[in-house]
């Protein structure tokens, strides 16, 4: 083995699962930059007919890569299923983005000739992908950027390399033209490499907000490149008045928990109004006590598997006591299930009496729980964060989710909905310290290409009426 060499670990199990070299950027770049004009000269129909040929080998290959998402990452086979299916859904999705967000428009003008509209891609675009979901968020810049007639420089996660590679596989399998969908494994270096290349185009990134913050700076003094970030999220959900306890706490359940609490729309603080705290709890504890942690192969499936590795088992269990030394108050215990693997029970914490709470992303199954005297306390608390990605009330009337929806500052605003549910078919972005104001998921069309506006006329016509010498 050489220190250019990548390896990936199954978290449940600790065993090696897949090994591979870091790759050369340089190299990597030079093809695509050669791959580019043919492919951007292809009509879009024939662009849309190979992103279907993709799909399809993503469908013949379902269970292998499903399988293979839960060995990598460590979710439940049922998730790793939804997984697959949204890459495939992914296709349809995004050609009809593309016509709905980046359509061509002709406006006759008479003797002025026509006022046309259309869109180019922007060229070469790194795309650097997370380990929460593999194949599904880097699949959506990918399927917009290729149909927008880009050619995409993928690096996935250093601790998801063997879904990438999966992923990059079934491109090779529909017969995508050398250099216009391209691999690139490796960490760090190579992921900053790509960013400062030269000879790339656009950046689109999802990821840890301390990663986005350093590529957009990286890229501040360079206005000509494009970038998309996502940065996940502090997330609030909020609970006023609800006679529906159950219903609540599943909802919180789903919405803190699912996917061991690695996503990026994970709610972290459960913001509760007085009177519903006591029996709310109550039932929250009940049913977070029953979710069935373990093998995310096993037989039945477990609700939760284990967080991505051992580090991040580490560091969330360091964090959960940070919180409970800081003052917080356990409800639920975040517990290591065994001494040598990442299985981690959910943790909830009442953090109401921690004078400053700390705004970060713990990305893991923590949930803190803040109490407030009414609704408007709640908003105030939602916002009482950098981020704002995704929020969510629980209860209340269609009144109390107006004035919610109104005045908390977030990309996805859901009413008794969990927080971690966003559509395909809407965008999907946020603010402040979530993303920088471009939206991916339906509105990811809108940074895969750009405006060109044209005057045009079939045969020049001109003349100068004024300011001539007799």
């Amino acid at each position: 083995m050489t220190d250019k060499t990548l390896i990936s670990y199954d978290p449940a199990t600790g065993e090696e699962l897949w090994r591979g070299e870091h790759g050369d950027v340089d190299a990597a770049v030079s093809a695509a930059r050669r791959a580019f004009p043919e492919w951007a000269a292809r009509p879009l129909a024939n662009r849309i007919e190979m992103v279907r040929r993709f799909a399809n080998e993503v469908r013949a290959e379902a269970d292998g890569i499903a399988e293979l998402i839960t060995r990598e990452t460590g979710k439940p086979l049922w998730e790793s299923r939804t997984e697959v299916d949204a890459v495939i859904n992914k296709v349809d999705i995004s050609v009809n983005a593309y016509a709905e967000r980046t359509g061509k428009k002709k406006l006759d003008s008479a003797m002025n000739g026509t006022a046309a509209l259309r869109h180019k891609p922007h060229g070469a675009m790194a795309v650097l992908g997370p380990y929460n979901f593999p194949a599904h968020l880097p699949n959506g810049h990918i399927i917009p950027a290729l149909i927008a007639g880009n050619v995409v420089l993928f690096k996935p996660s250093e601790k998801s390399p063997a879904v990438g590679a999966a992923l990059v596989e079934c491109f090779r399998k529909a017969e995508f033209p050398e250099g216009v969908v391209q691999l690139v494994i490796g960490g760090p270096d190579e992921g900053k490499a790509l960013v400062a290349h030269p000879g790339i185009d656009g950046v689109l990134f999802t990821g840890s907000a301390n990663a986005g913050i350093a590529i957009n700076r990286k890229l501040a003094s360079n206005p000509g490149k494009i970038v998309a970030l996502e940065m996940g999220g502090n997330n609030p959900i909020v609970v006023t008045n609800t006679p529906l306890l159950t219903d609540a706490a599943a909802l919180i359940v789903q919405s803190a928990f699912t996917s061991a609490g690695q996503r990026c729309t994970a709610a972290r603080r459960l913001v509760i109004v007085d009177s519903m705290y006591d029996a709310l709890i109550k039932e929250l504890v009940k049913l977070t006590k029953s979710l069935l942690v373990g093998d995310p192969l096993g037989d039945p499936q477990p609700f939760m598997g284990p967080v991505i590795d051992n580090e991040t088992a580490e560091l969330l269990g360091e964090s959960f006591l940070a919180l409970v030394t800081a003052g917080g108050k356990p409800i639920t215990h975040l517990r290591r299930i065994y001494p040598d693997k990442p299985f981690l029970t959910p943790g909830i914490i009442d953090t109401t009496d921690i004078p400053e709470r700390p705004d970060i992303e713990l990305f893991g199954p923590i949930l803190q729980v803040i109490r407030v005297p009414d609704l408007d306390a709640a908003i105030a608390e939602a916002n009482n964060t950098r981020f704002g990605l995704s929020a969510s009330l629980i209860g209340g009337s269609p009144e109390d989710y107006a004035r919610f929806w109104a005045n908390v500052r977030a990309g996805i605003i859901n009413w008794n909905r969990p927080t971690n549910g966003a559509s395909s078919s809407a965008p999907f972005g946020g603010i402040g310290l979530s993303g920088n104001h471009r939206p991916a998921a339906f509105y990811a069309a809108d940074y895969c290409a750009y405006p060109v506006a044209s005057n045009e006329m079939e045969q020049p016509r001109a003349n100068i009426g004024v300011g001539l010498k007799s």
